[in-house]
């Protein structure tokens, strides 16, 4: 195996691990009462300051980053006889060099606060979802976000919709209802939660598109600026609705391992973002979205064993429709797509669409392209 082959197993497998291991944590600290609090909403919060403060670190050593690649930069011309040079290859810049440093402006921020307010309902209807369904159902209530793409980008965009599109939606829709038939531990709370979630991440998409000029295009400033309004939004709901709960968990909270998850579970988050780009840019959007889809299918299956949830037909059928709708949509717009650059602008929406979600839309761009 070449060394590019190496490079690209490696990306993939750490993608896997990371997105898996982000929502098998979640999960426990959503609904284990030995090591969380009842108190999502407190949970979601922390993750966005943890992401607040690898923002600000990140950007220190990008700055860092960015003034010795510009020193390496000075010394590529090499001086050989007099009057002569020659230009080495350029220095590849540093990992770190791409994020920028961490600045917030009320400007750009009162311009983005929309987007915040939608990411907010998104993360925390998401992790609501996680809190009252299987971890092995979780990808069939969250399975409606490609059918509120196509609507909303219809809608609000204009954007037409072919009648193969059509035919993927009404797979991904017949599996939901397939799923949610065969789930012998259905939550009504927990599906309505994954279907508000999928709507919000569908309204993510677009405010992210429109508000990414405001930051240059750059979609970790994005990521800064949004977890910061997120952070901020969620202490008066914190306050309102888990005060008590959290008044009362008193033991919980002063325990390490406690603070331990979290931590770990905020930087899964925010690393979900730079494992998602790293896949995509080192394979391709269609190669990510198959990566994605046999990720999930994987997950799903790890779940029966791990949480011990009881597999029916109907509920692993389920699964793989919705799946394999997803996977059949990818197919049908990268065709759609495939004059006119099609795989570049994909590769670059899905890139930028990363800072709409905070690192956090784990497995959504799995679902848009």
């Amino acid at each position: 195996m070449n060394d590019n082959a190496m490079y690209i197993a490696s990306v993939v497998a750490t993608y896997w691990v990371v997105s898996i291991s982000m929502v098998y944590l979640n999960k426990i600290l959503m609904s284990n009462e030995g090591i969380s609090v009842p108190a999502p909403l407190f949970v979601t919060w922390y993750q966005c300051v943890v992401t607040c403060l690898i923002c600000w670190a990140c950007g220190l050593c990008g700055q860092r980053a960015q003034r010795a690649d510009a020193d390496r930069a000075k010394y590529a011309l090499v001086p050989l006889n007099e009057g002569q040079t020659t230009t080495s290859s350029p220095p590849k810049p540093s990992f770190f060099s791409q994020f920028p440093k961490a600045e917030y402006s009320l400007g750009p921020a009162r311009q983005i606060f929309p987007l915040s307010l939608v990411f907010v309902g998104m993360i925390t209807f998401n992790n609501l979802c996680l809190k009252y369904v299987e971890v092995s159902f979780y990808n069939v209530a969250r399975s409606l976000t490609i059918v509120f793409n196509v609507v909303l980008s219809r809608l609000f965009l204009g954007i037409p919709t072919s009648f193969r599109t059509g035919l993927c939606l009404a797979v991904v829709i017949v599996g939901f209802l397939m799923g949610s038939h065969g789930e012998l531990n259905f939550s009504l709370i927990g599906t309505v939660c994954g279907v508000l979630s999928s709507l919000f991440v569908s309204l993510n998409s677009i405010f992210t598109k429109k508000v990414l000029p405001v930051v240059d295009d750059n979609h970790w400033k994005l990521t800064y600026y949004n977890n910061v309004n997120a952070s901020l939004l969620f202490v008066p709901l914190v306050l309102a609705f888990e005060g008590d709960i959290l008044k009362s968990s008193a033991e919980t909270l002063t325990s390490d391992q406690f603070w331990a998850a979290m931590t770990v579970a905020g930087f899964f988050g925010f690393s979900i973002g730079i494992v998602t780009v790293l896949q995509i840019k080192a394979t391709s959007p269609l190669s990510h979205n198959i990566s994605g889809t046999a990720k999930a299918a994987v997950q799903s299956l790890m779940a029966f064993y791990i949480w011990g949830n009881e597999p029916t037909v109907m509920g692993v059928l389920g699964i793989f429709t919705t799946l394999g709708g997803s996977l059949l949509y990818t197919f049908v717009k990268m065709g759609e797509n495939s004059g006119g650059g099609g795989q570049a602008a994909a590769r670059k929406e899905a890139e930028s669409e990363m800072g709409g979600g905070g690192g956090r839309r784990e497995g959504e761009v799995t679902a848009k392209v």
